[in-house]
C-alpha cells in the first residue's frame, strides 16, 4: 500500500477552517434537535443555550491552548494519550469515532423527517435508507474538493439563517403574515411565564441543548494540521460567542416570537413549522430545502470524519491496520464501507420506533460529546500542572480563568452526564455509554496496551510509520469537518 496517496495532503486555508468551525454549529441541534429543547424548557431555552454555550466555549479555549503550542493531526486524542495516559487516548480516540457514527445516525433521521414535510405519506425509513446508501457510496470517491465543498455549504446555511431572522424580524415588526395567532416579543413570557416549566425544566433541556453543540471540538482537529495554527486556532474559536448568540439565542428567539413555544413539535423543523404556520408557503419551501441541505452535509461530513478518525488511530496502533486501505483517489474504502453497515441500523431504528428515536439517538450522542470535552479538559489541566510558571507565562493562547473556569465546566459536564439518568428517554444513553466505556477498556488491556514502542502495529504498519512522519501530513483536518 501506497503510504502517502496524493490526495491526502495538507492545508485548510483560513476561511475554510473558520466556516467549517462555524458550520458545524448550524445544522441538526438547531434545525430540528431545537424542538426537543423547546419543548423541555420553553422560551428559558434560550438562558440553556447561552450556559452551555459558555461552558463549550472554556472547552475549546482550552483545547486551543494545547493546539496552539502542539499541533498535531491527532489533537486531543493525542493530548489524551500524553498527558493522561494511553488508556485515555484509546478511550478517546475511539469515542469520539462512536460520537461520529452517532450524530450521523441522528442526522440521516432527521434528513428523514425533512422529506416528510413534502411527501408524508412515505415511511421515513426509506429516505433513510436513500440517503445512506447515496452519500456514502459518494464518499468512496476522491475526496479533495471536500473542504472547498464545505465551505460553500456552510456559508450557504449561514447566509440562510441570516435571512430568516432578517424575515423573522421584519414579520414582528411590520406584521407581514397572515396566521391566527399572535406574533411579537411577548410570546416569550406570555405563555406560562419565561420558565413554564420552572427550573427543572431548564435543567432537563440540557441533554438536548448540548448536543446541539456537538462538533465544535472538531475546530482542534482542523487547526491541528493548518499552515499557521498560532492565527487559525484563535481565529476559529473567538467566533464561537458570536455564532452562540446569533445563530440559536437569536434565531430561537425570534422563532418562539413568531409562533408561541408550545405550538412547536418534534414532527418537524421548528424553522419550517413556523412560517408554514404564519401562512408563508414559500418560505417555508425554501427553509425545507436548506434544512435538507445542512442534514446532506452534515451526513457527509460524519461519514468522512468517522473514517479519518479511524484511519488515524490505525496508523497509530490503535485500530485495525486493515482500517489504513485507501482506494485509488486516497477514501478509506473500509472504514466508509464500516459506516455505512453501522447507519444501516438507523434504517432498522427509524422502522420499529420512528417516534422516539431522535431523542434516543441525540442522547446517546450527548453522553459521547460531553465525555470528549471532559478528557479535552482533563488533558488541558494536566498539561497546565506540568509547566513551570515560566512556561505557562509564554503560553500564546492561554484558556482563560485558569484553574477555577476548567474546575467550574469540568463538574457542569459531569452534571450533565448525571443529567442524563432522569428521564425515561435519556436513560438508555447513560446506560450505553456505560457499557461503551467498559468495553473500551476492556479491549484496550486485551488488545490495544502498547507493550513496547511501536507495539500494537504489524511490521509493515511500524516502517511506514517513519515514512509517514517525514512526509506530508494526512489531511485530517478536512476529515474531521465538523457536522452541522
Amino acid at each position: 500500500m501506497t503510504a502517502q496517496p496524493a490526495t491526502l495532503s495538507r492545508g485548510l486555508k483560513a476561511r475554510h477552517i473558520r466556516f467549517i468551525a462555524l458550520g458545524s454549529a448550524i445544522g441538526t441541534g438547531l434545525f430540528y434537535g431545537s424542538s426537543e429543547s423547546i419543548k423541555a424548557a420553553g422560551p428559558a431555552v434560550l438562558l440553556a443555550y447561552l450556559i452551555g454555550g459558555a461552558a463549550v466555549f472554556l472547552v475549546l479555549r482550552s483545547l486551543g491552548e494545547m493546539a496552539v503550542s502542539d499541533p498535531c493531526a491527532g489533537s486531543f486524542g493525542e493530548y489524551a494519550t500524553k498527558y493522561l495516559g494511553p488508556l485515555a487516548g484509546f478511550i478517546t480516540g475511539w469515542t469520539y469515532a462512536f460520537e461520529m457514527v452517532i450524530v450521523c445516525l441522528a442526522d440521516v433521521t432527521a434528513f428523514g423527517v425533512y422529506m416528510g414535510f413534502w411527501f408524508p405519506g412515505v415511511p421515513r425509513w426509506i429516505w433513510v435508507l436513500a440517503v445512506v446508501l447515496v452519500v456514502g457510496t459518494m464518499n468512496l470517491f476522491s475526496v479533495k474538493v471536500f473542504g472547498e465543498l464545505e465551505f460553500w455549504l456552510s456559508l450557504a446555511k449561514v447566509v440562510a439563517i441570516v435571512a430568516m431572522i432578517a424575515a423573522g424580524v421584519a414579520i414582528i415588526v411590520f406584521g407581514l403574515h397572515s396566521g391566527h395567532h399572535h406574533v411579537g416579543i411577548s410570546n416569550l413570557w406570555n405563555h406560562g411565564g419565561f420558565f413554564p416549566h420552572g427550573g427543572q425544566g431548564l435543567i432537563m433541556s440540557f441533554a438536548v441543548v448540548m448536543f446541539a453543540f456537538g462538533g465544535t471540538e472538531i475546530i482542534g482537529v482542523t487547526a491541528g494540521e493548518a499552515q499557521n495554527p498560532e492565527k487559525t486556532i484563535p481565529s476559529a474559536v473567538n467566533w464561537i460567542p458570536l455564532r452562540i448568540v446569533l445563530f440559536y439565542v437569536l434565531a430561537l428567539a425570534v422563532i418562539m416570537s413568531l409562533n408561541p413555544w408550545q405550538n412547536v413539535d418534534s414532527a418537524g423543523s421548528p424553522f419550517v413549522q413556523i412560517f408554514s404556520s404564519l401562512g408563508i408557503g414559500s418560505a417555508a419551501t425554501v427553509l425545507n430545502v436548506v434544512v435538507i441541505v445542512a442534514a446532506l452535509s452534515a451526513i457527509n461530513s460524519d461519514i468522512f470524519a468517522a473514517g479519518r478518525i479511524m484511519y488515524g488511530m490505525a496508523e497509530r496502533g490503535q485500530a485495525p491496520a486493515a482500517m489504513r486501505k485507501l482506494t485509488r483517489g486516497g477514501a478509506p474504502w473500509l472504514t466508509v464501507s464500516i459506516m455505512m453497515g453501522a447507519l444501516l441500523l438507523g434504517v432498522l431504528l427509524n422502522y420499529l420506533m420512528p417516534e422516539n428515536i431522535f431523542l434516543i439517538i441525540s442522547s446517546i450522542a450527548t453522553f459521547a460529546t460531553v465525555w470528549v470535552w471532559m478528557m479535552i479538559l482533563l488533558a488541558q489541566v494536566a498539561a497546565r500542572r506540568k509547566m513551570s510558571a515560566e512556561e505557562q507565562a509564554k503560553l500564546k493562547y492561554p484558556a482563560p480563568f485558569w484553574p477555577y473556569g476548567q474546575i467550574v465546566t469540568i463538574a457542569f459536564m459531569v452534571g450533565v452526564l448525571v443529567l442524563l439518568a432522569f428521564s425515561s428517554d435519556t436513560r438508555v444513553a447513560l446506560l450505553v455509554g456505560v457499557v461503551w466505556l467498559a468495553l473500551l477498556s476492556g479491549l484496550y488491556y486485551l488488545w490495544g496496551r502498547p507493550r513496547k514502542p511501536g507495539a500494537g502495529l504489524t511490521q509493515e504498519a511500524s516502517q511506514e510509520r517513519t515514512a509517514v512522519e517525514e512526509a506530508p501530513a494526512p489531511d485530517l483536518e478536512t476529515a474531521s469537518a465538523a457536522r452541522p
